[in-house]
């Protein structure tokens, strides 16, 4: 039996949780970098608490007043909340990709994007330009001593995590070939068997055509890669984000297609030529990770994943919990993305995918019917069985809406608890801290940078992940707004000095 808890202003919120004009202000781009101690601070920042919140995503929704067409081509641009003795302190610097220091330069949008933006000029001017700006837009890790900022149709870019200055293009040591892939969802195994129980960084990268390369690489902790294989499965495949277990990587392969003849010619960007395919199942590609087994494919119900929240292994039997979507949001030219109707598009839901791999067979549950994503757990529990999942999530239980809340959801009770912004604050992907000397899985704090549409600037709040009651623990308000962000992560390193 479900229980619910939602910790919120209830009275303060309108049926309608939201106001789209509110929404679209957090979609203004941010032009300035700013090096500062967050003095604006409701309640206390756990002392306990240090290390350094990395949140990578588009910063600029335009080059030079030129509108970009979707989100998802603008430029990267990292921000650094670094936690230290009660206090924070916050950084941003755009990464300074080649194409990047050239549109600045130019005063105009000089790339193709992926998801639709075209160069000034029509299609005579964009056809048979195939060259892609490396974005550097989508996440941010550190591992093995170094920064990163990941966008998945390229290599990374490194950082210097101090300053957050671009020192180049990075090769992880010479194994990817200038301008490989290198996918930007990586996972953290916390306990590797390969390597007598070291962690180690699990990644993946995509070479789609008729057939479709995906290659597995394994970084120890100090940034070496000491795994690599590569697999071809059939047909074209538009993947996100992967999960894994101990044994194995999982990568659901979405029912799309793609015509590169209208990509070609210069009408659309790459991602406005896919099409999602109803009628056709997800494949459910199982990668065995440390043996010669056989790559296994498992059909199972035709909707669309970006994320999946974990997976663990019984025996036989692999459990995946993912974000899944009815249909693929297919970004159409000539539209405006800050005038999208959330009405009309599927919300994402949480489900759990079983899968037999003895049998061949997969069923799914539905798990959460609220409109959620950007999945977030205890770094110790990946790949393995777990309690707790943190999500953001619209304020409505039912209906797609923007994310205006953080989900808590305790998947052996079944109880739910829900900390919402509404109606003016947006929310960013969460991402749980462990508490240092924790012994529970939710003993430690949620971390989410919150957009404030009454005063357009970003907060950077802090829950108590072992429930949500008293509301933020601290909520810091800094000097501006954030863009709507993507993915982030945690680091214990503390990059500011001690205070």
């Amino acid at each position: 039996m479900q229980s619910f808890q939602l910790y919120e202003h209830a009275s303060t919120v309108p049926t309608d949780s939201y106001q789209r004009q509110d929404w679209q202000k957090g979609y203004e781009s941010l032009k300035s970098e700013f090096d500062y101690w967050i003095d604006d601070v409701e309640g206390q920042i756990p002392a306990k608490l240090n290390g350094t919140l990395f949140r990578n995503g588009p910063g600029l929704l335009d080059v030079n007043g030129h509108p970009i067409h979707h989100p998802f081509d603008g430029d990267g641009m990292i921000s650094a909340i670094t936690f230290t003795n009660g206090r924070a302190h916050f950084r941003n610097r755009f990464v300074r990709t080649a194409a990047y220091l050239e549109e600045q330069a130019a005063g105009k949008i000089l790339y193709r994007g992926v998801f639709g933006t075209q160069k000034p000029g029509g299609f005579l001017a964009n056809a048979f330009d195939f060259r892609l700006k490396n974005i550097a837009n989508t996440n941010i890790i550190y591992w093995g001593g170094k920064l990163l900022a990941l966008w998945e149709a390229a290599d990374p870019h490194r950082l210097d995590p101090q300053t957050l200055e671009t020192l180049g293009k990075d090769s992880l040591n010479g194994v990817l070939s200038p301008g490989e892939a290198f996918a930007a969802h990586p996972r953290f195994d916390p306990s590797c068997n390969q390597d007598d129980g070291a962690p180690c960084l699990v990644n993946f990268s995509i070479k789609p055509g008729l057939s479709t390369t995906i290659t597995i690489f394994e970084l120890d902790p100090a940034g070496n890669i000491i795994r690599k294989q590569a697999h071809s499965v059939p047909g074209f495949a538009f993947i996100h984000d992967f999960a894994i277990t101990p044994n194995y990587c999982l990568l659901f392969q979405n029912p799309v297609s793609f015509n590169p003849l209208p990509f070609v010619l210069g009408w659309r960007g790459a991602a406005e030529c896919i099409k999602f395919q109803p009628n056709q199942p997800t494949r459910i590609i199982v990668i065995p990770r440390h043996t010669s087994k056989p790559v296994q494919l498992l059909e199972t119900q035709s909707g669309f994943v970006f994320h999946h929240a974990n997976a663990f292994e019984q025996g036989d039997e692999i459990f995946v919990d993912s974000i899944c979507y009815e249909t693929f949001p297919e970004v159409k030219p000539q539209s405006d993305f800050r005038e999208v109707d959330f009405a009309d598009l599927s919300s994402g839901q949480l489900w759990r995918f079983h899968l037999n791999l003895k049998d061949q067979t997969v069923s799914r549950q539905l798990v959460e019917g609220r409109c959620c994503e950007f999945p977030s757990i205890h770094n110790g529990r990946v790949g393995r069985a777990y309690r707790y999942l943190f999500l953001g999530a619209a304020h409505a239980e039912t209906g797609n809406a923007p994310l205006q809340a953080i989900l808590k959801i305790d998947l052996e009770s079944g109880k739910r608890q829900l900390w919402s912004a509404a109606p003016r604050g947006f929310m960013s992907e969460p991402i749980f801290v462990p508490r240092p000397d924790a012994s529970k899985e939710d003993d430690g704090w949620v971390l989410a940078v919150v957009y404030d549409a009454a005063y357009h600037r970003s907060d950077v709040v802090i829950l108590d992940g072992r429930g949500f009651s008293q509301g933020p623990i601290a909520r810091m308000h800094l000097k501006h707004h954030i863009p709507y962000g993507l993915h982030g992560s945690f680091t214990s390193e503390v990059f500011v000095p001690e205070v």
